[in-house]
């Protein structure tokens, strides 16, 4: 099984593995090289030795444009949330990890839980083609989205616009806080958007392969190990596949 998915995963003899640099609890820095550190890299670093081959990142600026390129012989895998729309042409992983998305809103908000958001009038600021926007694509019924490129550019757009709410990851609505300590953050969550590991439908036996390395690294412990190594919060290891 390893030989066959290694021909379908390193086709040139090295793992091109697209990650996506948006993430900063994924990708927490670069090393000396330029190759970026984090998570997510190690975690396609680890894929590449159990296959046997060299890794070579291939970065993008956001996980749509990571995404973009499924099929055209850019990347091998891809290290992005694991949306609907995506799985239409990416063979998906369960989840290595978990990120709680929730809702940040200004001061004297009468959105006082995640229910009360998805109603007519409320604006809802986004960066463009996340997970969690795509989750929000597919689930509010009400409430108005206003994509913007970006997290700065969605924040900044939350604010100077002077929307109802701004949809984000914890961790990071919890750094615009430090910031903006008059905003506030809604308790709970929308979804948690699920980190996986996807590669293209057509490489069978490399997803299947995947699929058994990614339950491994979590019940081994890896996942858990890399998320301390980095040193990262709001990031969690996800359960078991069903």
């Amino acid at each position: 099984m390893t030989d066959k998915a290694r021909a379908e995963l390193a086709p040139t003899g090295v793992l091109r593995a697209g990650i996506n640099l948006s993430n900063f609890l994924l990708v927490t820095g670069r090393s000396a090289s330029g190759d970026p550190e984090g998570v997510a890299p190690d975690m396609a670093s680890e894929i590449a030795k159990a296959l046997g081959v060299p890794v070579k990142y291939v970065t993008f600026k956001s996980p749509g444009e990571l995404a973009d390129q499924s099929g055209k012989d850019v990347w091998d895998i891809g290290l992005i949330g694991a949306e609907p729309q995506r799985a239409a042409t990416i063979a998906f992983t369960a989840a290595y990890v978990e990120i709680e998305a929730t809702y940040m809103v200004p001061p004297g908000s009468p959105l006082a839980s995640i229910a009360d958001v998805d109603r007519k009038g409320v604006r809802i600021a986004v960066s463009a083609r996340s997970a969690y926007g795509l989750w929000l694509e597919n689930n509010i019924k009400h409430a108005t989205l206003m994509p913007v490129s970006g997290l700065e550019g969605a924040f900044n757009t939350f604010v100077n616009e002077k929307l109802e709410a701004l949809a984000g990851l914890r961790p990071g609505l919890l750094k615009d806080l430090e910031k903006h300590p008059e905003l506030k953050i809604l308790d709970g969550k929308f979804t948690a958007v699920q980190q996986a590991v996807g590669t293209a439908k057509s490489n069978t036996a490399g997803a299947a392969f995947l699929s058994s390395f990614v339950e491994e690294a979590k019940r081994s412990g890896l996942v858990g190990r890399l998320i301390e190594r980095h040193r990262v919060r709001g990031l969690s290891v996800a359960p078991p596949a069903a």
